[in-house]
């Protein structure tokens, strides 16, 4: 078993003339959290749907606890993305169901448990994101925050050992945003899981990652700790992050 619980190897992607991943190799150590940072733009998406089967690259590789995933089909791709939970920008939750239903969901869809069960999960997994008897409200009811911790909650319904954050803060205040960077904390702690959190948000990646990647010109410039980060001679990684862009 290696050390890496996701791999991408090598990978290219492109939309039409547009060469969003050019030979981009990245791994993400089992039980770590890695932040990878780029602006707006720069693929850090992309690499996240490579890694659930939702793009499949051009060239190169994608690793999912030891198994390569690469043009798996849809039915193929069922067993891995169970491994994998993602918190998509948006939240992504159905407005037509309530929280209960929305969070029960991938737990219907893929076990064949009781409701009872399925009940007790679902008011376990709203707990750890601190969201005790919240069941009945629907989306709109919700704040911008609850629904991104809702939307958590039903990510790791299934108990995934990697959860993946496509921008988790963006369009929050500084106080749910920070409750967000918590939680990323907490669950990892709690729960062992490996995750990918992609941002442009600086504060953000400082308080969550173990490691940082930086995501510049369709390739990793830079992985290393926060501190190595903040120290390294790299001169557009420390535009970036002083908020001077990187031209």
């Amino acid at each position: 078993m290696s050390s890496s619980f996701i791999r991408f190897v090598g990978l290219h992607k492109a939309f039409a003339d547009n060469k969003v991943l050019r030979g981009l190799d990245l791994n993400i150590p089992r039980g770590e959290t890695v932040v990878v940072l780029g602006g707006s733009g720069s693929g850090k998406s992309v690499l996240l749907r490579h890694a659930i089967g939702l793009h499949q690259p051009d060239a190169g590789s994608v690793w999912v606890d030891d198994e390569d995933i690469t043009g798996l089909s849809e039915e193929q791709m069922i067993e891995p993305r169970k491994k994998v939970g993602m918190l998509f920008q948006a939240g992504a939750l159905f407005d037509s169901m309530n929280v209960a239903d929305n969070v029960a969901f991938s737990l219907r869809e893929h076990t064949d448990w009781s409701p009872d069960r399925i009940e007790s999960r679902v008011a376990q997994v709203l707990g750890l994101v601190e969201l005790e008897g919240v069941e009945p409200l629907m989306p709109a009811d919700l704040s911008g925050g609850m629904r991104k911790r809702v939307a958590l909650a039903r990510a790791i319904a299934l108990a995934p050992r990697a959860l993946l954050y496509d921008e988790p803060t963006t369009g929050l205040d500084p106080i749910t945003a920070n409750t967000i960077n918590q939680l990323i904390r907490n669950l990892q702690e709690r729960l062992g899981v490996t995750s990918i959190v992609v941002t442009h948000d600086i504060q953000s990646a400082f308080k969550v990652a173990d490691r940082i990647a930086f995501l510049f010109e369709g390739k990793i410039l830079f992985e290393g700790t926060v501190e190595q980060a903040k120290r390294v001679d790299e001169p557009r990684l420390q535009r970036f992050l002083q908020g001077a862009g990187y031209g």
